[in-house]
């Protein structure tokens, strides 16, 4: 449609992919959306696909002056560009024409600093913001994603209903809420995002050990992935796996996923998580350990290169000798058991963080509504979600997800398969940084008593750092090479 007959009902600017796709699914459920790019040429692309995907109500505007004034009032802007800069960049532009009470939406995968900055910036001229974790990709956007928005309550409240008719849809409601104050929308997409490589971690790390000492083609890896997708590990990232493994080359004979370079990418958010976490004192070793070995994919010449110098020392490949007594049943079922048990672990890490991040700065996170809405729409959306929602509702105060009742029991259940797993993969010599760091992670979370009284009489012994005792209250300090010398200095 070119001109508007009357004030669309909301504007989005940032016509790349995810831009137009999510500008589509409004104007699709019947809310008169302008929109505006810079390039002029993406407004006409996406004005021309409102034409082909149903005469959607989506209007094209090609001034930031026309757009902001195409929008009836209070007007509600989301701007879908590249994080930093370019938002301010945005804003500046468009606030110019704006009004008090109107909103600006950021929509990307911004540092929830910049959100917070942001919001005092505009209140200065009297507008409203919102920075909005938006998950579940491209295809999310056009039909329906996970969205986190966090700032304004007003802001909110003046675009919910146009929210939760976008947002996917599942049996307890759209995945849209309110998530807090401030950058909090932000920051829960951040820490979605730093699970989800925790996720993606542990699959390749289930897929390296199925492939290598269970000797499995990738026919028998979408067989097994399949029948996954159907019981407790049902989620999107266990389904679009199993399709991978299904993809033949085009350019030669074999399967695309064995052509791939093994150098993983990376935007940020996964390196932010595990630092908030450092700054906020919580352990999440599982995100901190898919991280991790992000940077070594990176140096595949390093990789390449340590591998003849160790060959030549004399390392012995232990896959081959192992792979020939293994009964490939009972190693399938154990992965998926030691996947599963891994999983609970890493997001019991990410509740952890959100929850630390929530008292810090008073946002009042619902860790259980936070849960729900990621039960659709998202990358990580999984039927296990429903799960942790119901943990945090039977107990809202829950200190881990490892000591819900439920997931106690499972752990337990669990932990038999978990260890056999990973004292294979390490006898094997194939590396298992995830499962690992979950394990250790439970292994140190469920002892009573650590050798951390160790550690802190070193401390007080070259540090005089003080200790504690277990038997009496205060603070102690001992000589402690005096005594163990029996120096009289």
């Amino acid at each position: 449609m070119e001109a508007s007959p009357a004030l669309s009902r909301i504007g989005l600017a940032g016509l790349a992919v995810m831009g137009q796709n999510l500008a589509l699914n409004v104007a699709e459920k019947g809310f008169p959306i302008s929109v505006y790019n810079r390039t002029t040429s993406k407004v006409d692309e996406t004005v021309q696909r409102a034409q082909e995907e149903g005469q959607l109500p989506l209007f094209g505007q090609y001034s930031p002056r026309e757009f902001v004034l195409s929008i009836q009032r209070p007007r509600s802007v989301v701007i879908l560009v590249k994080a930093g800069s370019p938002v301010d960049q945005t804003i500046a532009a468009l606030s110019d024409h704006m009004e008090p009470g109107d909103c600006i939406i950021d929509g990307g995968n911004e540092w929830y600093e910049n959100t917070e900055r942001r919001i005092q910036e505009v209140s200065n001229k009297g507008l409203l913001y919102l920075g909005m974790g938006v998950s579940g990709g491209e295809e999310g956007a056009r039909n329906g994603p996970s969205l986190m928005p966090g700032g304004s309550h007003q802001a909110y409240s003046n675009i919910k209903d146009i929210l939760e008719k976008v947002a996917a849809q599942v049996e307890d409601g759209p995945c849209v809420t309110y998530i807090g104050e401030g950058g909090s929308g932000n920051f829960v997409k951040m820490v979605h995002n730093g699970i989800e490589y925790g996720d993606m971690q542990l699959i390749s790390e289930a897929y390296d050990v199925l492939k290598h000492v269970g000797g499995l083609t990738n026919d028998e890896l979408t067989e097994i992935f399949s029948e996954w997708n159907r019981g407790e590990l049902e989620s999107f990232l266990i389904e679009i796996t199993s399709d991978i493994f299904r993809v033949k080359d085009e350019l030669e004979d074999g399967y695309l996923v064995d052509k791939i370079l093994d150098k993983t990418g990376m935007k940020g958010t996964g390196k932010w998580t595990v630092q908030q976490a450092a700054e906020l004192s919580v352990a999440a070793p599982t995100i901190a350990a898919s991280l991790d070995c992000r940077y070594l994919s990176g140096l595949k010449e390093e990789r390449e290169n340590a591998a003849g110098v160790l060959k030549e020392a004399g390392l012995k490949e232990e896959v081959g000798s192992l792979a020939q007594g293994i009964d490939k049943k009972r190693l399938i079922d154990d992965v998926r058991q030691a996947l599963y048990a891994s999983k609970i672990c890493s997001y019991a890490q990410g509740m952890n963080l959100l929850r630390a991040k929530s008292v810090e700065k008073g946002w009042n996170l619902n860790l259980g509504e936070l849960a729900r809405i990621w039960k659709g729409g998202c990358i990580i959306r999984a039927v296990f979600l429903d799960r942790i929602k119901k943990a945090y509702q039977r107990n809202p105060n829950l200190a881990s997800l490892v000591v819900d009742p439920e997931f106690a029991r499972e752990m337990v259940q669990r932990q038999a398969a978990w260890r056999r797993v990973v004292g294979l993969a390490i006898s094997a010599g194939i590396s298992t940084p995830g499962m690992c760091a979950s394990l250790a992670y439970f292994d140190t979370y469920r002892r009573a008593r650590l050798p951390a009284n160790l550690v802190q009489a070193q401390r007080d012994l070259f540090g005089a750092h003080t200790y504690e005792r277990t038997d009496r209250p205060g603070a102690f300090h001992t000589e402690w090479t005096k005594l163990a010398h029996g120096i009289n200095w």
